[in-house]
């Protein structure tokens, strides 16, 4: 199974027409998506293109495909509008032999750390920062954000497949990959 890995949206138009573009291009079978999906929130700049109501139809469009968790951004309401669920703190992901532990990064992160178990995946957004880190006892990911990155980053998201997760700006060039 191959997945396309992305958080940090944030109701910007324009870069979800791109992340799905890259969906569609990279032939992914699920799109996982780490939370923030449609506010930017009080911490952010208002993203280019924030169009919250009209990324809804372009993910409802897409939604047996997308499997989602709750970003500190998102709102009870925003199931009301959203046609796959939204509202779960974390998932557990069984793949190739391999337990990721999918959060979106503001309850449970690589300073306050859920249950893991040797070689475990902690696979978290929230930061805006990209990692792929093996750490001493698990792997730390995270695929930046597709819409407003920190720290001087570009935007970005991953692709997982094989226990091999690519790090890719948005436009598709691979930055960087870590085998598990």
């Amino acid at each position: 199974m191959k997945l396309l890995i992305a958080s940090d949206l944030h109701g910007s138009k324009a870069s979800c027409e791109q992340l799905l573009a890259r969906f569609r291009e990279e032939g992914a079978d699920r799109l996982l998506f780490l939370g923030d999906l449609l506010y930017h929130g009080p911490r952010n700049d208002l993203p280019g293109e924030y169009a919250p109501k009209e990324v809804i139809p372009l993910l409802n469009g897409i939604k047996d495909r997308l499997v989602c968790v709750r970003g500190n951004c998102e709102a009870e309401v925003d199931q009301m509008v959203l046609e796959f669920p939204v509202m779960a703190d974390y998932l557990l992901l069984e793949l190739d032999g391999l337990t990721m532990f999918a959060t979106h990064g503001h309850l449970y992160n690589e300073h306050r750390l859920p249950p893991l178990g040797s070689g475990d995946v902690l696979l978290n957004g929230h930061t805006h920062l990209h990692a792929l880190e093996p750490r001493e006892g698990y792997y730390y990911v995270n695929p930046g954000s597709v819409t407003l990155p920190k720290g001087g980053n570009e935007k970005t998201y991953m692709t997982y497949e094989n226990r091999t997760f690519v790090l890719k700006r948005l436009d598709g060039v691979p930055l960087a990959s870590l085998e598990v």
